[in-house]
């Protein structure tokens, strides 16, 4: 089945199913591997995209859900300007570490620091609470949001 999709402001066709996950369809037929498949069952945050702005879970949302919603990925959100403070703040304080959970990281911080432009930690905590990483760079995670939030005048 056709599906017109607009990915990083771009009209995209894709011929595949309906209920293909949006990561298979970003990764294995759009060539955009930025976005990781982690679980498979949304508890690790790895594919984490953002649909109109919200982080969603790109392993669980079907093709067929998107519609005229805007998908962004990690190929495009330093392009926005709370994107780039984050990636900006991940470099300064050397956040990655394997690096593999880092783009659904960045994508869940970025939605974060866009609704949310002065995040407590409480707010951090419940935005990034379903990122796993397993090198455990919680804490320089906690420090980059802080320092992208700053500078932003928060």
């Amino acid at each position: 089945m056709a599906f017109s999709i607009n990915i990083n402001g771009s009209e995209r066709s894709v011929d595949v199913d309906r209920d293909t996950p949006l990561l298979w369809v970003l990764r294995d037929v759009l060539g955009l591997t930025g976005t990781k498949f982690g679980c498979g069952i949304a508890l690790c945050g790895a594919c984490t995209v953002h649909i109109d702005g919200t982080a969603v879970r790109s392993c669980i949302t079907t093709i067929d859900s998107i519609g005229d919603s805007k998908v962004t990925t990690i190929e495009a959100i330093g392009a926005t300007p709370v994107g780039a403070r984050i990636q900006k703040a991940w470099l300064d304080h050397e956040v990655a570490q394997c690096g593999y959970c880092q783009s659904g990281q960045i994508m869940s911080a970025s939605a974060l620091l866009a609704e949310t432009p002065e995040p407590t930690d409480g707010d951090i905590d419940d935005a990034m609470g379903g990122n796993i990483c397993r090198c455990g760079t919680y804490v320089r995670i906690r420090e980059a949001i802080k320092l992208a939030a700053q500078v932003n005048g928060g």
